[in-house]
């Protein structure tokens, strides 16, 4: 058991298969070790065992919170889900904002760790410490919109006052590789697959019913100082000041007109470095195709109509919009929330189009559906480009550039997998591309595609996103903060010398917010020091700096030893190949013209600085971080086998 602050020391775990409900305490040295949230779940799933197979019942789905989670922290709204990917074959976490990780606090659990696969679908109903599971068969087949307000009632519970609900679409339940969890405000636990484990095990949502109930710090006096060394920080931010900071006025999609303006978008599935540069290579002249159309400063003025917030968040950076479009003849009202930067660009243009109200409809769909917006936009693109080099000839099927209005009917044929495409689609990109030849058409690394950061002008979002434990990934290590936002510095976004260094120590620090679960848009504004400040306040810890960033390369250290066991080494970190050096290079245009991204000198730089020998951690490196489970990879620093065992 622990004894921390900031833990109720009360996890549950539900066995589906025969809808048993145990209740556990903590282990004091796990939680000292790995902090919580993001950094216990891993070890939670570690412990359930790397051979275990993504979409059998032995898997885990571990929803943790942290010892912040729902506190009084600024941003602590989070809830980390974790497993065992079953788009990529690795070890998971996926994070969620708005209110269900603080009432999950409230109604007094750390966390839930489901396993087994239920007879038949089920939900399960949080409250007062206590998990009941019901039948859910009424509400299989049900968009996740419908479902969240049938729960509602059954449960006689109010949205924003004392009920969250994180749930699955007809994705999740059939099982596409890259199904969301849903909330109830449209956050969405996106990427890796996380709704599909969900599918697998029958288990449609997750209910949690609580009224505000805050944990009260064990160290008050370093608490308080943290908390307002914090909140003075982020009041000043440029970036996250309320109300007047970019992030605050635009939300994430302040980033989409700069990106554009340096070439960093990717378009057409990564051909081009902006639209701007796809127009001058003259994609089919279209003088309308131009990122500012879908920009969050366009939707502001034009098509806002809400700012809602996560617990304990000034910010505000979510952007709630409404449209009338025009959708194959019919007109169609669509208020949704949330025109965020990644997925404006993966579903508009990096799939050629950039008509902003279709792409609202686009994201009402996807959260209704259960789908990674993200992954959604990227396969659709590449289908695009298949479609357009005569790949699925054979299943006379397709789908062409910028055809947006097939875009929204193809996301609900993969929902439903409904056609051959679409349940091609569904599988992800490196199983198309394994299937189809398509290897050079896929923007994926370990099996997850890119986010909208393109490496051939940011280089320390390209080995970010080639060492990433989850697959590509912007929020892994977030180099952009220093590339384009200049914090905690500027550095030249072209230069790739220094970025393997920049993206692990950013690599860590995000491994620490993911664990407490608080958002990362804070390290906008605070450091190292306000972490140590609040962790130590709440916890009654006497951590130091150097103490807690251990902590974080020991969470991404157990993330990697968990992905060597599965059989990924440094081959496994790789860059989609237009990216890079080679036959089917694709170099950066306008501001980057003749870019590709140096990959193997930054990952030589990089596993020096981490110590690792080609992408896998030597055995020293475990004793050193103090990981002492598991076989060992039986690699040593000297590259040579370690003996084995007496």
């Amino acid at each position: 058991m622990t004894d921390l602050g900031g833990f109720h020391d009360h996890i549950a775990r539900v066995d589906l298969s025969d809808e048993n409900v145990d209740y556990e305490s903590i282990d004091q040295e796990d939680a000292e070790k790995y902090i919580g949230a993001r950094g216990l779940g891993v070890k939670y799933v570690f412990d359930q065992g790397p051979e275990v197979e993504p979409l059998e019942p032995e898997n885990l789905l571990a929803f943790m919170n942290g010892p912040l989670t729902g506190t009084q922290v600024t941003m602590s709204g989070r809830i980390a889900v974790c497993t065992k990917s079953p788009l990529t074959g690795t070890v998971t976490d996926s994070h969620h904002g708005g209110w269900s990780g603080a009432r999950l606090k409230w109604a007094g659990f750390d966390g839930l760790l489901f396993e087994g696969k239920a007879d038949k679908p089920v939900y399960a109903v949080v409250e007062d410490g206590e998990v009941e599971l019901r039948d859910a068969s009424h509400l299989w087949g049900h968009g996740f919109h419908d479902t969240r307000d049938a729960i509602e009632e059954e449960v006689e519970g109010s949205f924003g006052k004392n009920l969250s609900v994180m749930g699955i679409g007809e994705a999740g339940e059939n099982e596409v590789r890259y199904a969301a969890i849903m909330n109830e405000d449209d956050r969405a636990s996106g990427r890796g697959g996380t709704g599909c484990v969900m599918g697998s095990k029958n288990l449609k949502a997750v209910v949690v019913k609580a009224r505000t109930d805050m944990q009260k710090p064990a160290d008050s006096e370093t608490f308080r100082e943290g908390h307002k060394q914090a909140m003075e920080l982020i009041q000043e931010s440029e970036v996250t000041a309320p109300n007047e900071g970019g992030l605050s006025m635009y939300g994430t999609n302040v980033l989409m007109n700069a990106t554009e303006e340096m070439s960093g978008l990717p378009t057409n599935n990564g051909k081009y470095t902006s639209t701007g540069d796809a127009r001058d290579g003259g994609f089919r002249d279209k003088e309308s195709f131009d990122a500012e159309a879908v920009s969050g400063e366009n939707v502001r003025e034009n098509i806002l109509v809400d700012e809602p917030t996560c617990h304990s968040c000034p910010v505000a950076c979510k952007k709630e919009v409404e449209v009338d479009v025009m959708h194959k003849g019919e007109e169609m009202n669509v208020r949704t929330e949330s025109f965020e930067y990644e997925s404006a660009w993966a579903l508009g243009p990096n799939a050629g189009h950039t008509d902003r109200d279709e792409i609202a409809l686009m994201l009402q769909r996807c959260n209704d559906h259960g789908l990674d917006t993200i992954e959604a936009g990227n396969m659709l693109a590449m289908g695009m480009e298949m479609t357009e080099a005569g790949k699925f000839d054979d299943l006379d099927e397709g789908i062409d550039w910028g055809d947006s209005e097939e875009m929204v009917e193809m996301l609900s044929k993969i929902a439903t997998r409904e056609t051959e495409l679409a349940d091609l689609l569904a599988e992800g990109a490196r199983r198309v591309a394994d299937r189809m030849d398509a290897h050079d058409n896929k923007l994926s690394v370990k099996g997850q595609t890119i986010a909208a950061y393109d490496p051939r002008c940011m280089k320390g979002m390209g080995i970010a996103f080639a060492t990433s434990n989850r697959g590509a990934c912007h929020l892994r290590g977030y180099t952009p903060a220093a590339e384009i936002l200049g914090i905690p510095e500027k550095v030249d976004p072209v230069e790739w010398e220094g970025k393997g260094e920049l993206t692990a120590t950013f690599q860590n620090l995000h491994a620490i917010s993911d664990s407490f679960d608080i958002c990362k848009f804070n390290a906008f504004a605070e450091g190292i020091e306000e972490y140590v400040l609040q962790y130590n306040g709440m916890t009654g810890r006497d951590v130091t700096e150097e103490d807690l960033m251990e902590a974080g390369e020991r969470i991404y250290a157990l993330e990697r030893y968990y992905n060597n066991l599965c059989g990924f080494d440094g081959a496994d970190d790789d860059l989609p190949n237009r990216f890079v050096e080679g036959d089917n290079a694709m170099p950066g245009q306008g501001g980057v013209e003749g870019s590709l991204v140096e990959l193997e000198k930054m990952k030589d730089e990089y596993y020096e600085v981490r110590g690792w020998v080609d992408g896998v951690i030597p055995d020293e490196k475990l004793d050193e971080l103090d990981i002492d489970v598991g076989p060992g990879t039986g690699i040593s620093t000297g590259d040579s086998t370690a003996p084995a065992d007496d």
